[in-house]
């Protein structure tokens, strides 16, 4: 399974975790969604069905059938892991995150994204954010 990892640097990282999760369980408020940029590109072909659960620090939104999300907020840094089920699917949950976070901000936010160890090949605390 791909996996993706970005460390965003932010003094606002539980606030960006919880609007984003926030967001993501309206989308999904349990039926399937067909995403679409704003502005009205399609992100891909195939429909999604989007769950979202979060606390203060940690968040996890699932699309399934593409992966999940796993979110943690730490002073500064707002850490998001991507486990795709391919790398189409990484591209497309990528994209929304990007573009869902720089909408959130008042100021755009530098995601850069990088490879990171699957869940199952990373050994303990090396998987998703904990």
């Amino acid at each position: 399974m791909p996996a993706l990892q970005a460390d965003i640097t932010t003094d606002r990282a539980s606030r960006y975790l919880a609007q984003f999760c926030k967001h993501a369980a309206a989308m999904g408020s349990g039926r399937v969604h067909r995403f679409r940029m704003h502005g009205g590109a399609p992100t891909g072909r195939g429909e999604v069905r989007v769950t979202a659960q979060w606390d203060e620090h940690t968040g996890t939104v699932d699309f399934d059938p593409w992966g999940r999300a796993h979110l943690e907020a730490r002073p500064n840094t707002l850490l998001v892991r991507l486990d795709g089920a391919d790398d189409e699917a990484l591209t497309r949950m990528r994209t929304i995150i990007d573009n869902d976070l720089n909408r959130f901000g008042r100021t755009p936010l530098t995601v850069v994204w990088h490879p990171a160890a699957s869940a199952t090949d990373a050994g303990p605390g090396h998987g998703a954010p904990a």
